[in-house]
């Protein structure tokens, strides 16, 4: 099987299956019998994103939810949070519960309104008021590893039990202040859902569809800017004339360019949906370098029409216009790739298959740049011994009379006989 087969056929199992994988809501047994004192049991409880656990118990009558929240936490510092948010399923608004892991290894369980400055990188502040009963309230290390924050609520009415949105967050880093901003991949802004809390159901989770649509739209990038476009410069460049001629590579050029913008502009639009759609976050530098990118790879399609005759006098200075803005924009496309894959989060296998694919393709260009120079330097050196070869030729051989001269004798040197 070859490797871009390979490597196209994983990224559509990713497009399809890590939907299905984020929606798979058991937790582990570790995590069960951790909690099951708190008569949480497998109904009650499911996986999240950034590896966490989630287990609750809801009594409607009293509206009473107890609450266990955990997850790994490897560095000497670190926080977990989880909140309820009465207006919606997202960060500004939550009532939090967080528990911090000091650099002197002690834990601290606190609370937290969380507001429109937190958003902005201001420090949050402890508040003794978040609006929730909250009762049993810790923080606490327990045999598997976890960290997990235990509580019990009890839910003021303005809380819909059957429609609870509920907000979590993990961070690596925290002072004697509190914690500090947690990392911005994507799956940390994909930490909010609504559930009812009676039935056990997940009843909207708008981070599955989106992540869909983040799936196509990285696949379609790049496949359209990141392997049709290399693809249409290595056929210009290499069989045009040299090293090999081959008198389909200004089509093989055009089409590749114009499948891969296709398939990059279609990539490109559903990531500025995409962008648009995120009311609580955006990717600046990402969004911006994809603008660059558009914009030159238009610039390259105008080249179908706007190229000048080969006989212009400035014609040479276009093809140096041409070709730099070609490989500029080849250079751009993998740094935003890059950028994109680490975006996206803990998914090595897009990280890896992506060098994969640009390894393969850079080592073809280098396989051809190589014997391009090889046949370049073997091509002088046969000029340069069939040149010789003429030069003698010409020089045993004499010149012929022409046709109605008068041949006259070389005069005698000095001193000959006569």
């Amino acid at each position: 099987m070859s490797f871009s087969h390979t490597f196209f056929s994983s990224l559509f199992v990713l497009a399809f299956v890590s939907p299905l994988l984020a929606s798979a809501h058991i937790c582990t047994d570790q995590f069960l019998t951790e909690v099951s004192q708190m008569n949480i049991t497998e109904k009650f409880c499911n996986t999240k994103t950034l590896k966490v656990e989630f287990g609750w118990n809801f009594n409607n009558e009293s509206r009473r939810l107890d609450i266990a929240f955990g997850g790994r936490l490897h560095g000497e510092t670190g926080w977990l949070a989880w909140g309820l948010n009465p207006v919606g399923p997202h960060m500004v608004g939550t009532r939090a519960l967080i528990g911090i892991k000091r650099q002197d290894g002690t834990l601290e369980a606190l609370k937290y309104n969380i507001t429109a400055a937190t958003k902005i990188g201001c420090q949050l502040l402890p508040s003794k008021d978040i609006g929730l009963d909250v009762r049993n309230f810790s923080f606490v290390k327990v045999n598997i590893g976890y960290y997990v924050i235990r509580a019990t609520i009890f839910l003021p009415k303005e809380y819909n039990s059957s429609k609870a949105n509920v907000v979590w967050q993990v961070g690596e880093h925290a002072t004697e202040s509190g914690p500090l901003m947690h990392p911005t991949s994507i799956k940390n802004f994909d930490t909010a859902e609504v559930i009812d809390l009676v039935s056990n159901k997940v009843i909207g989770y708008t981070a599955h569809r989106r992540r869909q649509l983040r799936t196509a739209h990285g696949i379609l990038n790049i496949v359209g800017w990141g392997v049709f476009l290399p693809i249409g410069v290595i056929a210009a460049r290499y069989f045009r004339k040299f090293p090999e001629e081959w008198s389909w590579w200004f089509v093989a050029h055009v089409s590749c360019q114009m499948a891969g913008y296709g398939l990059g502009l279609i990539g490109w639009g559903l990531g500025l949906w995409l962008g648009n759609h995120s009311k609580y976050y955006i990717f600046q530098t990402h969004r911006n370098i994809a603008i660059i990118i558009f914009t030159f790879a238009t610039m390259q399609m105008f080249s179908l029409k706007l190229k000048p005759k080969a006989t212009d006098e400035y014609r040479k200075y276009w093809n140096m216009y041409h070709h730099f803005l070609g490989y500029s924009l080849l250079a751009v496309v993998s740094v935003n790739i890059f950028y994109g894959i680490r975006i996206f989060g803990e998914n090595k296998a897009w990280k890896w298959s992506y060098v994969g694919l640009l390894g393969t393709l850079g080592g073809v260009a280098l396989v051809l740049e190589v014997y391009t120079w090889i046949k370049f330097f073997l091509n002088k050196v046969e000029e340069k011994k069939h040149g010789s070869k003429d030069q003698i030729s010409a020089a045993v051989i004499p010149a012929p009379a022409v046709q109605g001269a008068t041949i006259t004798a070389p005069a005698p040197a000095v001193g000959a006989a006569t």
